[in-house]
C-alpha cells in the first residue's frame, strides 16, 4: 500500500499576530513601502480600547506573540501602553520600528526580557539608504540606533530589502554583521502597496502566510500578514478575532495561498521571522 504525505493543515488561530497600529511614519519609502505609510498618515479607525480588546482577544485563543508594526508603531499615542497590555497578559513582543527617533522611555521598554526589536536597513551609504526612504538623515540616525540596541542587548534582527538595481545590499549585510547584528536577512520588493507593479496576487506571497501568522490592519481588517493585505478575511473590531479565525473566508484564503514545495521551504526560526524584510529565504513561492 502507498502513502501519499498531504500538505500539513494551516492551523486555525495563528501564533504570531502582526498588529498594524498606524499608518503614520517620519519615512515615505516612495518605491517600497506595502503600507503606503507616511507623515501624514492617521492610526485608522481602531481606537486604544479596541486595540486592547483584541489583544486581550489574541491572548485567550491561543495567540503568543504579537509584533507591533506600522508606519512606525512607536508614532501611535497608545504604543506604550499596548505593549503593555500585550506584555501583562503573557505576550511575547516584537516591535518592528525604523529606529529613526527612540525616545528615552521606549529603550527601557525594549529591554524588557519579552520584547525583541525589528527594523530595516539599506546600504552602508547614507546616499543609497535615503534614496530608499526619503528622508535626509536617516541612515545615521538609524545606524546609531542598531548600536544603541546592540549595545543594551536587546534582541535586534535587520532585514535588508533590494529595491533597485546595484544597491549595496551586501555591503550593508556586511557592515551589520560587523556591528554587532546577529540576524540579518535579505529579500526584495512585493508587489503590494508603494511597491506594486500589478495587481497583487498570492503569487506574490511566500507561501507561508496563514501559516502560524496574521495581520490585523488600522480598521480592524484580518489578513494572512501585512503582505497579503489584499486578502480580507474578515474584521476583528465588528466580528471580534475568535470568529474571524474559526469563519470559512479565513479557511479558504488561507487555503488558496499557494505553499512552496519541500525543496523551496520557507523555514525560518520561528514565524515572525517570515516577514517582508527578514527573512531570505521567503521569496515569492511562485516567480
Amino acid at each position: 500500500m502507498t502513502i501519499t504525505s498531504e500538505a500539513p493543515i494551516r492551523q486555525a488561530v495563528p501564533e504570531f499576530l502582526e498588529l498594524e497600529i498606524t499608518g503614520r511614519c517620519q519615512l515615505t519609502c516612495p518605491s517600497l513601502c506595502y503600507a503606503k505609510a507616511g507623515p501624514t498618515e492617521g492610526h485608522g479607525s481602531m481606537t486604544a480600547d479596541d486595540w486592547k480588546r483584541l489583544i486581550s482577544e489574541a491572548a485567550e485563543i491561543g495567540v503568543k506573540k504579537v509584533q507591533f508594526i506600522g508606519g512606525e508603531p512607536t508614532m501611535h499615542p497608545d504604543f506604550e501602553a499596548l505593549v503593555h497590555r500585550a506584555l501583562a497578559l503573557g505576550l511575547a513582543v516584537q516591535v518592528y520600528s525604523n529606529l529613526y527617533r527612540v525616545k528615552p522611555e521606549h529603550w527601557a521598554l525594549f529591554q524588557h526580557p519579552r520584547v525583541s526589536l525589528a527594523t530595516s536597513y539599506y546600504s552602508d551609504l547614507a546616499e543609497e539608504h535615503e534614496r530608499v526612504t526619503g528622508r535626509k538623515g536617516s541612515h545615521g540616525a538609524t545606524r546609531a540606533n542598531i548600536i544603541r540596541a546592540v549595545k543594551r542587548g536587546i534582541p535586534l534582527q535587520v532585514g535588508i530589502v533590494e529595491v533597485f538595481e546595484g544597491q549595496r545590499t551586501a555591503q550593508a549585510r556586511e557592515e551589520l554583521l560587523a556591528l554587532g547584528v546577529r540576524t540579518v536577512n535579505t529579500d526584495r520588493v512585493r508587489s503590494v502597496g508603494r511597491g506594486e507593479v500589478h495587481v497583487p496576487s498570492t503569487k506574490d506571497l511566500c507561501g507561508r502566510c496563514a501559516d502560524g501568522r496574521a495581520a490585523v490592519m488600522t480598521d480592524g481588517t484580518v489578513t494572512p500578514c501585512v503582505l497579503g493585505r489584499f486578502l480580507d478575511t474578515g474584521n476583528a473590531k465588528t466580528d471580534g478575532l475568535g470568529a474571524v479565525f474559526a469563519g470559512k473566508r479565513w479557511a479558504d484564503t488561507a487555503a488558496g495561498i499557494p505553499r512552496r514545495t519541500a525543496s523551496a521551504a520557507c523555514t525560518p526560526d520561528d514565524s515572525s521571522d517570515c516577514d517582508p524584510s527578514n527573512t531570505e529565504t521567503c521569496d515569492p513561492a511562485y516567480d
